[in-house]
């Protein structure tokens, strides 16, 4: 019993690790799509700063 009780162990083991495994790979592409999502309205913000910046410069330099 005791070699058998050491395989169900390790099988066991395996399986739950297995589930770890998995539960962190997702937690990572949940994470990588925030990080896309983050990245998409950071360089929507700075295309918008930059416009009008560019509009103040123009605004300043007509006046």
């Amino acid at each position: 019993m005791g070699v058998t009780d050491k395989v169900w162990g390790a099988l066991t083991s395996m399986i739950k690790l297995e589930d770890k495994v998995r539960s962190q790979a997702e937690a990572m592409k949940a994470q990588q799509t925030k990080i896309e999502h983050l990245t998409e309205r950071m360089i929507r913000l700075e295309t918008q700063l930059e416009m009008l910046m560019r509009a103040a410069e123009m605004k300043r330099i007509q006046n």
